[in-house]
């Protein structure tokens, strides 16, 4: 009787070249594993003020501008918020702009999509609004009329917290010349999106404004767009509240990008109790987190009451 052989021999052909091949297309930059979700939370906090003198710069809505872009090679998209939907606070030292601090809140309620598509030349064409469209996007970040309103409300909050800066053109904004300053830095923080969190780094330009030799206002914009990998934040085709659609990111390329490009622009102003009392510096109220305008004034109106407390 024959004594059966091992199969492995004769496997070892097939199995050892299959595994290069695998390896070999990681190696050559193959379809990337989506990034891990990133933490989730429902809001973020401000970093103290990290000095005594930090003044205080409060964002004005009607000057902001937010959105972004995702470009794909057959079909470009971008959104828009309205300029009111963004509020929030920026701690600056102006004689150490390292130290500075900041919180920033973005409704995306009213959140609007645009669209243009390649053309058989190659070209792009006219940029319009499609409702399938803005509809499918709403889903996605289940913002849409069908999610449970307090929970509708926590995704409608986009929020940035700066924890640090690096790289600055100049630390010290007060040893600038003349009544437009600008510096240029990378800031780091946390970013909120569809109540996750992680870590990004922007590249902004604040330019402050000075009358009389005194500070009056920054306006702060990114220099590059901050890239969000709409994996990351679990933001991803659905047909429903809680459903997901058969077709994934993967699977709707090149059509859809995976990756959302966010530039922001606003202009905060020094509030009247600007600089933050010595005995407040370490131990200053963080300015509450929300995505609303009445959120943001009680917030600021809590951090005044203190201040005038101290006095």
């Amino acid at each position: 009787m024959t004594t059966p052989r091992s199969r492995t021999p004769f496997l070892l052909p097939v199995l050892l070249p299959l595994s290069m091949l695998l390896v070999g297309a990681t190696a050559c930059g193959g379809s990337e594993p989506a990034k891990p979700l990133a933490e989730k939370a429902e809001k973020l906090e401000i970093e103290k003020p990290k000095a005594a003198g930090t003044m205080k710069f409060t964002v004005d809505p009607a000057s902001s501008t937010l959105g972004f872009a995702m470009d794909a090679p057959v079909e470009k998209i971008r959104g828009k918020v309205p300029a009111a939907a963004t509020t929030g606070v920026v701690y600056a030292d102006l004689d150490d702009i390292t130290k500075s601090t900041a919180l920033i809140h973005v409704d995306i309620h009213e959140l609007e999509l645009f669209q243009q598509v390649q053309g058989e030349d190659g070209a792009f064409g006219e940029e319009v609004k499609q409702p399938t469209q803005n509809e499918h996007a709403r889903q996605w970040l289940e913002i849409s009329e069908d999610v449970p309103e307090d929970i509708r409300k926590k995704n409608e909050l986009i929020e940035f917290s700066l924890a640090s800066i690096k790289d600055a053109s100049a630390a010290s904004v007060n040893a600038l010349e003349g009544d437009s300053r600008t510096v240029t830095f990378t800031a780091t923080g946390e970013f909120l999106l569809h109540q996750r969190k992680a870590q990004k780094d922007a590249k902004i330009e604040a330019t402050f404004t000075y009358k009389d030799g005194k500070p009056v206002s920054v306006t702060v914009k990114t220099v590059e767009p901050l890239s969000i990998t709409l994996d990351e934040y679990d933001v991803r085709p659905r047909k429903g509240f809680g459903v997901l659609a058969a077709k994934t990111l993967d699977a709707l390329a090149p059509k859809v990008a995976k990756d959302a490009e966010v530039s922001v622009e606003f202009t905060a102003t020094l509030d009247p109790d600007a600089a933050m009392p010595e005995s407040k510096a370490e131990g200053a109220k963080p300015a509450g987190p929300g995505a609303g305008l009445d959120e943001a004034k009680a917030a600021e109106g809590d951090a005044k009451a203190d201040a005038n407390a101290s006095e």
